[in-house]
């Protein structure tokens, strides 16, 4: 995995001591920051878009309980579906992204003869 690098030195020190070189941990890790980077998106475009909980769940077509666990950083539940009702009606789209998990090598440089 690549290594993190945080601002404070004290998250670096607590990643490097108890995360880093475990892969375990590592995947942990990226999990639990996933949900929680998905739990603030919703809450924040939903506080953006000056709605309350209730009135976001009135616009997706669910319940306020729903769309509060949604924006729980210990949800596990995110379905891409939900996600898509929940963009739609903030006036937003999904965009999804593969990225590398390792570091890209630099292009060899070819001789020319």
């Amino acid at each position: 995995m690549i290594a993190k690098k945080f601002d404070s030195k004290a998250l670096q020190y607590t990643y490097d001591r108890y995360i880093a070189g475990d892969p375990e941990q590592e995947s942990f890790y990226e999990k639990v920051h996933f949900d929680s980077e998905v739990a603030s998106m919703i809450h924040g475009l939903r506080a953006k878009a000056g709605l309350s909980q209730r009135a976001l769940a009135q616009k997706v077509g669910t319940t306020a309980s729903v769309i509060c666990r949604l924006e729980d950083a210990d949800y596990e539940g995110h379905s891409l579906a939900m996600l898509r009702r929940i963009a739609a009606a903030l006036g937003k789209r999904i965009e999804i992204r593969f990225v590398s998990t390792t570091t890209p090598k630099r292009p060899t440089r070819r001789r020319v003869a």
